[in-house]
């Protein structure tokens, strides 16, 4: 098992093209208009895009979401939407206003993957990468971050509607995944388009901003599984990040069989559990981790077995990967592949 911690885009909104300065903190619901938002990417919740961090709900060093749990970090200003890996974001996911507005400010022609590459200096000051930022009516601002080098479709003093592309993901600025992130600020304070005017210290308070048809697809998810699938290679992080591994199809000669899974979210005291059986059910590969130690941004596990002597059976294989929290499985995935 490997696992990182993603705290990958602390300064996204400082620096971002000369709007250094808004201030962070809480509006109240009674002090303006709310603004009602449409998705700001184009991909589907849960299938080809994953919530991988909140606002910051916490003004101490310390960090929580809208709902007091784990998914953000120390002054995190904004929603990250993930796209699953380098593949993914490869084949063009579009960002797409959220509001129909005027567009304020661009960035572009930052290289996608520096960070990546180099040390946090090589962004300095152009830590949001690529991006725009819309004002909206009743002074409202959207500001979208890490947009693919080249990909802006939108120029300053642009009208736009909601729904309309504003260019792509990608992996310019400080990031190291490719992602977008999405910023909503009031007045030049940063609020939670989650929990509008929530109370400081509550726990799932405060108005939603999003579109009511969209609401159910952005229902909060503790714990979600990233990727999953089976490979015959040495599984790492990279070669899942680069998408390659749930695209491959096993034949009869492969010389492993290997299930992985890549989840996001997992908590202190979880207990991942994979397990690889053959046509015949003979769990044939197992893999149960210690119980976490702490709060991960992301962790992988895999699990499997070389090629016999006799070659591999034909047929349908199976995985169940599962993590346990206090006795109760609280995400379960089965996976199959055909030989």
């Amino acid at each position: 098992m490997m696992a990182r911690n993603l705290t990958l885009c602390l300064a996204c909104f400082h620096g971002a093209f000369a709007i250094v300065g808004a201030t962070f903190g809480f509006v109240s619901s009674a002090s303006a208009q709310s603004i009602q938002l449409g998705m700001p990417i184009a991909c589907e919740l849960g299938r080809t895009c994953y919530i991988q961090n909140y606002v910051d709900a916490d003004p101490s060093p310390s960090a929580k979401d809208y709902k007091c749990g784990t998914l953000t970090y120390d002054a995190h200003n904004g929603t990250d939407f993930r796209v699953p890996s380098l593949q993914a974001q490869q084949a063009g996911v579009e960002v797409l206003a959220a509001a129909n507005g005027r567009v304020l400010r661009t960035r572009d022609g930052a290289p996608d993957g520096l960070f990546r590459k180099s040390a946090r200096e090589a962004v300095r000051d152009v830590e949001c990468g690529n991006g725009v930022v819309v004002e909206h009516a009743e002074h409202w601002e959207t500001q979208y971050c890490h947009m693919a080098s080249g990909s802006l479709q939108v120029k300053s003093g642009d009208v736009v509607k909601v729904g309309q592309p504003l260019g792509r993901v990608g992996l310019s600025g400080l990031t190291e995944y490719p992602h977008l992130h999405f910023t909503v600020r009031h007045g030049n304070v940063v609020v939670d388009p989650f929990a509008y005017g929530a109370a400081p210290g509550s726990c799932g308070g405060g108005e939603l901003l999003w579109d009511p048809s969209l609401r159910a697809q952005l229902a909060y998810q503790e714990r979600t599984i990233l990727n999953a699938g089976f490979t015959s290679r040495p599984v790492t992080m990279d070669l899942i990040e680069d998408g390659k591994a749930d695209k491959e199809l096993l034949s009869a000669d492969a010389p492993a069989i290997v299930a992985f899974v890549r989840a996001i979210g997992l908590k202190a005291g979880d207990v991942q559990w994979l397990s690889v059986r053959d046509p015949a059910g003979h769990v044939i590969a197992e893999n149960r981790a210690a119980p976490l130690e702490r709060d991960k941004a992301q962790t992988m596990l895999f699990a499997g077995r070389k090629r016999p002597a006799s070659g591999w059976e034909k047929g349908n294989y199976k995985a169940t990967y599962s993590v346990e929290r206090d006795g109760q499985v609280v995400l379960k995935r089965d996976l199959e592949t055909t030989l």
